[in-house]
């Protein structure tokens, strides 16, 4: 087994598998390591791909402290397991908790990417929504810290964006419901605590975003109803981004979707690598209908 060690001394649980262009996949609060393995299985075949566990989801360490936890500390973990890979520069892809933290990386340590993907990014980010995120997610953290993990799970996979999972795919969604149930149930909550609910809203890191040169792909579905404006937020406002919605999806796309979800992403890569995915042709002016002279 392979461990990073954080800038705090947090042990960071790594795996690896293929060779060339490096990729790095940061999971979601639901999930864990595990979940990228339609995609370790799938790009590893032409890349370097890396998946690791996020600090609080065992083999990581899970510090007792919730000040341990927060945006800032997601995002250069992620840069903290690419270094103790000897990895310089990578494809970042996150999903949901992952995809916030991808997006920060490229705001903190620009150098260290190559591209971003970020999929099921908005809980939380609608300013109108803001206060009933913190007090949802408290609820969450609460669940989990008193009811443990094994109990709570089945209520939490069966949230409204992730019933598309199951009526798809009962089979992948109930080994999803399973393995959620095996969370450490202190380090769900401190990551809700320190993570979820005390990172700023997209919204609020409008100038930041305008700034990213990095090639950035968001992807969304079409049921994930509080990632929808957040990801046409991005889309309009950085530079490079291209903007991928799934039909009768919901959140857990990279699983629920493998298929179209490892499609997209080897397209967006090639792009990048070939140079190809700059930012919006300038005669594309949202402002205009029809061209009339």
């Amino acid at each position: 087994m392979a461990f990073a060690t954080a800038s705090d001394g947090v042990k960071l649980f790594y795996e690896e598998a293929g060779t060339g262009t490096p990729i790095i996949f940061v999971h979601e609060f639901g999930g864990s390591h595990w979940s990228w393995e339609p995609q370790m299985n799938f790009f590893a075949r032409r890349h370097r791909c890396i998946t690791f566990a996020a600090r609080g989801f065992p083999p990581s360490d899970v510090p007792t402290d919730v000040a341990l936890y927060s945006q800032a500390r997601a995002a250069d973990d992620i840069v903290d397991v690419l270094t103790a890979a000897g990895i310089d520069k990578a494809h970042i892809v996150g999903l949901s908790m992952g995809g916030f933290a991808t997006l920060h990386v490229s705001l903190r340590h620009p150098g260290r990417v190559l591209s971003l993907v970020a999929a099921g990014a908005g809980y939380g980010a609608e300013k109108a929504h803001e206060d009933y995120f913190k007090g949802i997610s408290e609820q969450v953290a609460t669940n989990f810290q008193e009811r443990g993990a094994k109990d709570f799970a089945p209520t939490y996979a069966e949230g409204a964006s992730r019933v598309q999972f199951q009526d798809k795919d009962p089979r992948g969604w109930k080994l999803f419901a399973d393995r959620l149930g095996q969370h450490h149930s202190q380090g769900a909550a401190n990551t809700m605590r320190g993570v979820q609910m005390q990172r700023p809203s997209l919204y609020d890191l409008e100038a930041e975003f305008r700034a990213m040169q990095a090639p950035l792909l968001v992807m969304t579905g079409d049921e994930d109803d509080h990632c929808i404006q957040p990801g046409l937020f991005l889309k309009r406002t950085v530079p490079r981004c291209g903007f991928a919605v799934f039909p009768k999806s919901g959140h857990t796309l990279n699983l629920e979707e493998p298929e179209l979800f490892n499609r997209l992403l080897s397209e967006f890569i090639a792009q990048v690598e070939a140079g190809r995915w700059g930012p919006r042709d300038p005669r594309a002016n949202p402002a205009q209908i029809m061209r009339t002279d």
